[in-house]
């Protein structure tokens, strides 16, 4: 056993398992050890890097004997790129590993009494499954492995891509990614070409200056495509709109001047791709990339792309989210919609509280009311509440495309929005949908659900741990009848999970 800066290196050791996070674990001297970029099977040398009371953490030096379980990765930037940790193992075991989180942290951390788990719904495209991916330029990428920084010449400096992990101004340039489909890589090679050759500045992450600072692509199953470029004030030849210049959203109410380089470079995007349905920009000289509190401008074709999913068509802006698995997503909503309506999962004689024939349906944390839209069908009202008031705006204007009128959609912070006014004024629900942050719900909304006693509760979440901690709230009066995970994202280690909860009639 060698050592490095105090830490000790560790020889020939067998993983063991798959653990949380996208690691894999092992036992040293009676301590578990995290290893990522390892499977099960694996014999390798481990660097430990953190050392803690009851745990180690290390990364991996040498792979001494393979796992017969290890594959090949796909994309050339495993390794370095921050995403799709799981690529080196197989489906099967990602799925089995994600159905053991969903056990485990409901079990572990909720103390909850469960149902036998349904498997989890895997999906039919490991690859290419995503609708939304945002690229970040950056005017000094990331430096591989066994590349010297030195001999790098200028035009190579600059980078597209992805944020190396636990890094904020670290980007690795991405030459080719297996999460979205054509024209997502034409696209993003394509601009960066274009930046290149025609001396564009890509953004300085710690100075926080340049002209090409983010891009977004979304396609959708109606093969329509969006593209939404942000830009940072410098050099944009902006005509003002008025406002303070130092006030980022006076600025971005700026529009771009014909002839600007940014200009151009938009003019030339959409000569090259002229299947785009909607191409638009941002102006951004905010110190973080979020855009849903600028203006959005649009440069070429409709100021929107349309979803489908069964008879519902879904308008998508370029600040709109919609679940990035469009297929997936459907399979979510379907499994939400049945549990809604499956009375074999109360024929357990007046144990629980009945549901009428068409209820009032609280849809929680909404978004943009998709599952809202989704059970309207069901329901005499759906009442939505989102704390994003333009989602909320896409949410009205996705109804009144469906012609959908029994459905109402409040703006607000959760905790505040619902009271017992509120229900006073909407109606007591029978069934409510829970679709919150990964943080989960905040315990006022646990209180004002139990006292207004709806007699179904759908539990919809991306994080099976505060989840779990959330259902322990509900357990005093409602029982768990099923659990039922969703694989929204292969090849990582994030899980979707939904839990039906029926409220006892005593």
């Amino acid at each position: 056993m060698g050592r490095k800066k105090d830490k000790p290196l560790l020889e020939n050791v067998l993983i063991e398992a798959v653990a949380a996070e996208g690691n894999s674990l092992a036992h040293v001297d009676g301590k578990v050890l995290f290893v990522p970029q390892t499977v099960p099977g694996d014999v390798v040398d481990v660097q430990v890097r953190k050392m803690r009371k009851g745990y180690l953490e290390g990364y991996l030096v040498r792979l001494v004997t393979p796992s017969p379980h290890r594959l090949q990765p796909v994309c050339k930037h495993y390794g370095d790129c921050g995403g799709c940790k799981w690529q080196i193992l197989p489906y099967p075991m990602q799925l089995e590993a994600k159905q053991q989180q969903v056990v485990d942290q409901l079990s572990r951390i909720g103390h909850l009494s469960l149902p036998g788990i349904s498997p989890i719904l895997g999906s039919e495209r490991q690859y290419f499954y995503r609708n939304k991916l945002e690229y970040t330029f950056s005017s000094r990428r990331w430096v591989l492995r066994g590349e010297d920084p030195d001999s790098i010449a200028p035009a190579d400096r600059c980078g597209l891509g992805f944020h190396v992990g636990g890094m904020f101004d670290k980007v690795l340039d991405i030459e080719f990614c297996h999460l979205q489909a054509e024209p997502s890589n034409a696209l993003r090679n394509f601009v960066r070409e274009y930046a290149v050759g025609h001396g564009l500045s890509f953004f300085d992450l710690r100075e926080q200056t340049g002209l090409l600072r983010n891009m977004v692509v979304r396609t959708a199953s109606t093969g329509e495509i969006m593209l939404t470029m942000a830009f940072g004030p410098e050099g944009i030849g902006s005509a003002t709109a008025g406002g303070d210049d130092d006030d980022p959203i006076a600025i971005s109410l700026r529009t771009l001047l014909p002839g600007s380089p940014a200009a151009d470079l938009l003019d030339a995007i959409i000569k090259e791709f002229p299947q785009i349905t909607s191409l638009n920009y941002v102006i951004n000289s905010k110190r973080n990339d979020t855009i849903n509190d600028l203006e959005t401008h649009i440069w070429a074709g409709r100021d929107c792309i349309y979803e489908q999913m069964e008879n519902l068509r879904f308008k998508i802006g370029p600040k709109s989210f919609y679940q990035t698995n469009s297929a997936q997503a459907y399979r979510l909503y379907s499994v939400v919609r049945s549990f809604a309506l499956d009375e074999k999962q109360l024929a357990a004689g007046d144990k629980y509280v009945s549901v009428p024939e068409h209820p009032v349906v609280y849809d929680l944390y909404t978004g943009t009311g998709t599952i809202a839209l989704f059970l309207s069908a069901m329901a005499s009202k759906v009442v939505g509440i989102e704390y994003v008031p333009e989602a909320i705006e896409d949410a009205k204007c996705n109804a009144q495309l469906n012609s959908i009128d029994n459905t109402v959609f409040y703006a607000g912070d959760m905790k505040d929005v619902l009271n017992s006014s509120f229900i006073d004024k909407n109606g007591e629900p029978s069934i409510v949908v829970l679709d919150p942050p990964r943080a989960g719900i905040h315990p006022d909304v646990a209180e004002v659900l139990m006292a207004a006693s709806p007699a179904r509760i759908i539990y919809v979440s991306c994080n099976p741990a505060s989840q779990a901690r959330d259902l322990a709230l509900f357990a005093p009066a409602y029982d768990i009848l099923a659990v039922q995970p969703v694989d929204m994202f292969p090849q990582t280690h994030h899980v979707e999970n939904v839990v039906f909860m029926a409220r006892r009639a005593c």
